[in-house]
């Protein structure tokens, strides 16, 4: 068997140190002198890292130039915006160097994120846990008469990949339209989808909206004024994909016109938003600070997920969630 050095950026805590350590036995494993702490961090030079053959982590797209040995990247994210640019396709299309992410590590939570960002919305818990009033009241009647099931309602899914795929299957029993909007259908989706013809059309009847999109040249500001001018009028808004995906400036006019009537936010521009930034005081926005892919033993689930793909890799096998 072929031995190969394998570097590590990840910050991991012991155990997953551990299921590392023996999941790479018979292999080198290189680590940084200082790991990164967040997906979103850049890592620091590192002259090990030219000498490596296998990359776990977010390794820097300037030190992969330079890593003439490097042939397979295992990103531990589902986003690669650092990596999905054109220059760094052309890089790994003609070195042959593949790349595949960790969505599959995050699909599962950050789809029940979003179930729960929806049941909440439907069942208006915001208000809820916040109304003291006694049974039979106005505001408690009203409450009661606000509050949904989703059933018969629809919801847009915008990005389909792991997550949406997900979301749709936990969404399917509550009784909901399920549309969504690929760029590029594969015709395997089992729903009906749209490409950006038809987006107009689905916004305006959407009562949900669900953007799952990830941070590209293309996405940025992908949710515009123009676009949410197209919402039916009154509909949620909810965003798990990236922060640089909306417009959040367009977003706040939205809320206090009232054409979106509620945003909940797990991913912004930037992180953490500040204290004094508007969106806190929207009364119909609600935001979470990137924690929807987070879950018990995540690390040691993302160590399992690239073990699994290393073991493909040394046996010549496709790699799961690759991605270039």
């Amino acid at each position: 068997m072929e031995s190969l050095r394998v570097y590590a950026d990840l910050a991991l805590p012991p155990d997953a140190l551990e299921l590392l350590r023996s999941g790479t036995a018979g292999h080198t494993l290189v680590f940084p002198a200082k790991p990164i702490a967040s997906v979103l961090a850049k890592a620091e030079p590192d002259p090990q890292f030219a000498t490596v053959d296998v990359a776990f982590g977010q390794p820097d797209t300037a030190a992969i130039a330079e890593a003439a040995q490097l042939r397979w990247i295992h990103v531990s994210s589902a986003g690669i915006t650092r990596y999905d640019t054109p220059e760094f396709r052309r890089l790994a299309a003609g070195r042959g160097l593949a790349l595949s992410n960790s969505s599959g590590v995050y699909a599962e939570a950050c789809a029940v994120h979003a179930l729960s960002f929806l049941l909440a919305q439907a069942r208006k818990l915001p208000l809820g846990l916040r109304t003291r009033t006694a049974d039979g009241t106005t505001p408690w009647h009203a409450l009661r008469a606000a509050s949904g099931t989703l059933r018969d309602e629809t919801v847009l899914l915008v990005g389909y990949g792991a997550i949406a795929k997900r979301l749709a299957e936990l969404l399917l029993p509550f009784g909901v339209k399920l549309i969504a909007h690929r760029r590029q259908p594969r015709g395997d989706e089992g729903l009906t989808v749209v490409t950006e013809g038809g987006l107009p059309t689905a916004l305006a009847n959407a009562d949900h909206v669900v953007n799952i999109l990830p941070e590209s040249p293309a996405t940025r500001r992908f949710f515009d004024a123009a676009r949410f001018a197209q919402l039916k009028p009154g509909a949620a808004f909810y965003n798990l994909g990236r922060g640089a995906t909306v417009d959040q400036d367009a977003l706040i006019e939205s809320l206090r016109a009232n054409q979106v009537g509620a945003a909940w936010l797990d991913v912004t521009t930037p992180e953490p938003l500040p204290d004094s930034h508007p969106l806190w005081a929207e009364p119909n926005c609600f935001i979470t600070p990137h924690v929807a892919g987070g879950h018990t033993g995540e690390a040691s689930t993302l160590v399992r997920h690239f073990l699994k793909n290393f073991k493909r890799f040394v046996r010549g096998e496709p790699l799961v969630d690759r991605v270039l």
